[in-house]
């Protein structure tokens, strides 16, 4: 989830592509015409802790062929999406979710490193865990509340962790289910969670974890005519501008993050109800 709430995504981007895929950088650098080459994206893309690139506001790119893949993929000429139907990412033409029997446990843990804002975190994933429980009986995520003294993507007790960042890049980061376990982790800025304004605590959380799930963000598709990120998903809802996944300032048109009745709706089509 990026920080600005005014300005259009990627946080990843240097400048404007071409053929409207529009885009920002939380620090843009020079660039020759309106495509930058290659290395002038991977110089202005922003690094995360360990080395860790943040693209489309809130998604990582754990290596320099995965940034590489992902420039690839904005700087081509977008498809047209035929069908009029939230969107899941496809890696190798495949849906990116989880197993029945892992989408029943995804555990988790919360690091005590967020220190006084440590409560106040737990509480924030708990309700926005539990906005996806109530929309599919399927999904149950599980806090191990024993994991948090050792809350970090090496503890093999948990699916994932939940652990502080000390950037200011951006609210909180995620991950998608291919995602390998040393990358299995949200980072949460809890000062900024706590004042994003009409931005719930919940719902920014809960946005996470529905990249946590394998559902991306809502206005790369078409119909929302900016922020385009790529054509790697598959459509399970009609388009819907005002989805949890769908970022306000990208032509969306929730003043909150709330989820909505689609969004419940996808997560019945993706994974049972």
């Amino acid at each position: 989830m990026h920080l600005t709430k005014t300005r259009t995504l990627s946080i990843a981007v240097a400048a404007t592509f071409a053929a409207g895929l529009a885009a920002t950088s939380a620090s843009a650098a020079p660039v020759s015409g309106d495509v930058p080459t290659f290395q002038e994206f991977a110089a202005s893309t922003y690094q995360d802790e360990g080395g860790v690139y943040v693209v489309n506001g809130d998604e990582p790119e754990g290596s320099m062929g995965g940034l590489r893949q992902f420039y690839d993929s904005m700087v081509s000429t977008p498809k047209h999406v035929d069908e009029d139907s939230l969107i899941v990412n496809v890696v190798s033409g495949r849906d990116d979710k989880w197993s029945a029997t892992q989408a029943a446990n995804l555990t988790y843990c919360v690091s005590t490193k967020f220190g006084a804002d440590y409560s106040r975190v737990v509480s924030a994933m708990a309700a926005g865990a539990g906005q996806w429980e109530a929309a599919s009986s399927k999904i149950n995520y599980t806090y191990v509340s024993s994991q948090d003294g050792n809350c970090n993507t090496r503890n093999s007790s948990v699916v994932f962790s939940v652990e502080p960042t000390k950037t200011t890049q951006y609210i909180a980061r995620a991950f998608f289910p291919s995602t390998a376990k040393s990358g299995r982790n949200i980072l949460v800025n809890a000062r900024s969670l706590y004042n994003s304004g009409s931005w719930t605590p919940s719902n920014i959380m809960a946005h996470e974890l529905g990249h946590t799930l394998g559902f991306r963000h809502e206005h790369t598709r078409p119909e929302a005519g900016t922020c385009f990120e790529d054509n790697n998903w598959r459509p399970l809802t009609p388009y819907d501008s005002s989805s949890i996944m769908h970022y306000p300032q990208c032509n969306g048109t929730s003043s909150n993050l709330s989820m909505t009745s689609a969004d419940r709706q996808g997560a019945v089509d993706l994974y049972g109800s």
